[in-house]
């Protein structure tokens, strides 16, 4: 509910035109307990309190990462690339985490030292992801005040049945596909522009050669 709602909250203003800084400033207040202090704190009482130190370590090290998540994207703000977030979003890293204790729990599986050392990789990992200096496409440039096309509509519609199969697990899938996008998308697009770079190194030294 905080994910979709959180989606919507910034159309709503825009649309409204009610956009304000003290709204800027209490959104990212809700977006720290919802998607910072919340998951942490589910993700503890499930099993990292299994691990003592490290676990509230874990925990902390989510928590403390998603603040500086979020102290980041309010100073960017206006200056940045509207299409792209930099680094993991907080409801994203927060989806990770949740969906990630939600299909465990669905499935029954017990949890022992092997599962919590697990969920505290996975903590520790979303929670770096949201500071790593990697863009993830952020779905921002889809309007949907002007006519949307039906293939739109339709995907929306696919995912959605999809999704209704099982819900934790294709929502912990979704989460972790779009958290390797980032880290995939910036080693490609690297080894691209070496390869440009290494081309037109070739082709200067060709010429000079010529």
């Amino acid at each position: 509910v905080a994910m979709f709602l959180d989606g919507l909250d910034g159309r709503v203003a825009r649309l409204t035109n009610t956009q304000s800084a003290f709204g800027a400033e209490y959104d990212s207040l809700s977006d720290m307990l919802a998607f910072g202090v919340a998951p942490a704190l589910i993700c503890f009482s499930w099993s990292l309190s299994e691990l003592g130190k490290i676990g509230w370590t874990a925990a902390f090290i989510y928590v403390a990462c998603a603040a500086l998540r979020l102290a980041r994207f309010n100073v960017q703000q206006g200056s940045s690339d509207k299409r792209f977030f930099i680094g993991l979003a907080s409801p994203s890293a927060a989806g990770l985490v949740v969906f990630m204790v939600w299909t465990f729990h669905a499935y029954e599986i017990e949890v022992t030292d092997a599962v919590a050392i697990l969920a505290a990789l996975v903590t520790v990992l979303a929670g770096i992801l949201m500071v790593l200096n990697v863009r993830y496409y952020s779905f921002k440039d889809l309007d949907f005040r002007h006519r949307v096309p039906f293939v739109v509509i339709l995907a929306v519609v696919l995912v959605l049945v999809i999704v209704s199969w099982d819900p934790p697990t294709v929502l912990f899938s979704l989460a972790i596909i779009y958290a390797v996008s980032g880290p995939t998308m910036a080693v490609y697009l690297r080894r691209k522009k070496r390869l440009a770079a290494a081309c037109s190194a070739t082709s200067a030294s060709v010429a000079a050669d010529t």
